[in-house]
């Protein structure tokens, strides 16, 4: 159940394909890359529990640096190819990284926070070298291709995106078990996709992100060749399922709007029935979207809901699903409750913060306000992603929004969520956002940032074609009362809105948590 086993019985098969470059890393390699950076790390000093930190895109040998990384005990943080030299400096200093790696492509950035940076005792950089890093190639060339003698599992350390304020490291426990030792998401997993060594997984995402790197590195436990898109592109993604006769996958709802909104020539063009489990997660999906999504791909569709803190874990397949529509399912790990703001549970159907009980126990590194933020107010240990919901009579949780984009208008609670789910199926919206701007006499009012299909069409006959629109499918004062253009939102490569850059452009500094 990890590389090393694998590359023992199918050393040449492949573990990593890049499906823009056509690059290929074997088992074998993958095995005798990260035992080689494993030694390197012990050469450094590093013993379990300390740090490394890595920043790429999606590299060939992305895989290959974490599992170095989680065999040897450490923990590891990947790092947004994206971010600016402040932000990366933040992170690097807040993990306590000993060990920096990055590539000559992100070198600008690199190198611009050595200064800033003291605590790191070991840069390296991949395809080639800059002021205060050395080549990664050398450092490890040299290294053994077989197994550290202290061989243990480590854990990622991810962070938050940053939407609110400077983003924060999800620290879990460190086991230290054996590398042979599964862990929960392999047991999930195996038990709700059902992967083999003759899975092949399509990863279009980022993968410092937490759901591809912990896909990823799951499926490869079993011996499945992972796909790495190097971005994605909705037909380059359908040309990638026939090309490698892809099983299984992972998007979000955002790259499903994109295929939906291909010509239907294109969308017909692709052989896509090798593909038997199509996950999605991360953010929610509109009712129509997935409706959509079922009636083309079939019931393969298979949704969960969880977040980096790893404090529970909910789940739903297609036929479920279609009997409860919006639903994120129901709870595999963890019990579910809905509460009010004093922590006590809501009545069945009604809205509230959602808590998971007796999930994985987490930290906010180095920020104790946060953490306890996290947890219910009486004190029993039950941790909260921010999210608000509804549990049904069946127990299948639907989420409302986060609790932190809830709109207040003359004292009613809207969620925008509902607003966004509506104008994304419209045939003239390319992507959309939708929250509360300062009001006068409500507090509040509901407004939609639109990016349209054509460009063209920007103006007030969009706006108020599309402010009709959502009039005719939900309540009045649940909808825009204006609509504003731009050529594109600031989304995340995972789909991720970052809804908060939008809102503050319309609040007074500091006026709006």
């Amino acid at each position: 159940m990890h590389p090393g086993a694998i590359a023992a019985v199918t050393p040449d098969k492949p573990a990593v394909v890049m499906a823009g470059s056509g690059r290929i890393i074997t088992y074998r390699e993958l095995d005798a890359e990260s035992n080689r950076l494993a030694h390197l790390f012990r050469a450094a000093g590093l013993r379990p529990g300390d740090h490394v930190a890595f920043m790429l895109a999606n590299h060939p040998l992305f895989l290959a640096i974490a599992w170095a990384a989680h065999r040897s005990g450490l923990y590891y943080t990947p790092i947004s190819s994206r971010l600016q030299s402040d932000e990366l400096a933040y992170i690097v200093n807040n993990c306590g990284a000993r060990v920096f790696i990055s590539s000559a492509d992100l070198a600008e950035v690199a190198t611009s926070i050595t200064a800033g940076t003291p605590a790191v005792e070991l840069r390296l950089m991949l395809d080639g070298t800059a002021d205060g890093f050395g080549s990664y190639e050398e450092a490890v060339a040299g290294q053994p291709a077989t197994p550290i003698a202290d061989e243990c599992q480590g854990m990622d350390m991810l962070y938050s995106s940053g939407t609110t304020g400077r983003p924060k490291g999800v620290k879990p426990g460190l086991s230290l078990a054996p590398l042979t030792e599964p862990n929960a998401l392999v047991h999930l997993i195996q038990a709700l996709f059902a992967p083999t060594g003759e899975s092949v997984y399509l990863s279009p995402a980022p993968l410092y992100h937490a759901a591809p790197l912990r896909y990823c590195m799951t499926y490869q436990r079993f011996g499945a060749t992972i796909v790495v898109m190097e971005r994605f592109d909705p037909e380059q993604y359908l040309a990638a399922v026939e090309d490698h006769r892809v099983t299984h996958s992972q998007l979000v709802p955002t790259m499903f709007i994109k295929m939906l909104k291909l010509p239907e020539e294109i969308r017909k063009k692709y052989d896509i029935s090798s593909l038997t489990h199509a996950i999605h997660a991360a953010a929610p999906c509109p009712v129509p979207v997935k409706e959509q999504m079922i009636d083309w791909w079939g019931p393969i569709i298979h949704e969960y809901y969880a977040g980096t803190e790893g404090n529970g874990f909910l789940y739903v397949g297609s036929q479920d699903w279609l009997q409860h529509k919006g639903t994120v399912g129901r709870a595999l790990l963890g019990i579910v409750h809905v509460c009010d703001e004093n922590g006590d549970d809501v009545p069945t159907g009604e809205h509230g913060t959602v808590y998971f009980e007796n999930g994985p126990r987490f930290e906010y590194h180095g920020d104790p306000d946060k953490t306890r933020s996290a947890q219910d107010p009486k004190g029993r240990g039950w941790t909260t992603l921010g999210d608000i919901g509804h549990l049904d009579a069946d127990g299948f949780l639907y989420l409302t929004d986060r609790r932190s984009y809830m709109i207040i208008s003359g004292g009613v609670n809207i969620y925008p969520q509902e607003a966004e789910n509506v104008l994304a199926v419209h045939p003239k919206v390319a992507d959309v956002a939708v929250f509360g701007v300062p009001d006068e006499e409500m507090g509040e009012q509901v407004k939609a940032v639109v990016q349209p299909v054509d460009p063209a069409e920007a103006g007030p006959a969009l706006e108020a074609e599309l402010i009709e629109y959502c009039r005719g499918r939900l309540a009045h004062y649940k909808c825009p009362r204006s609509v504003d253009f731009r050529a594109e939102l600031p989304r995340h490569p995972t789909g991720k809105l970052y809804k908060r850059l939008l809102r503050d452009e319309y609040w007074p500094a500091g006026s709006k948590g």
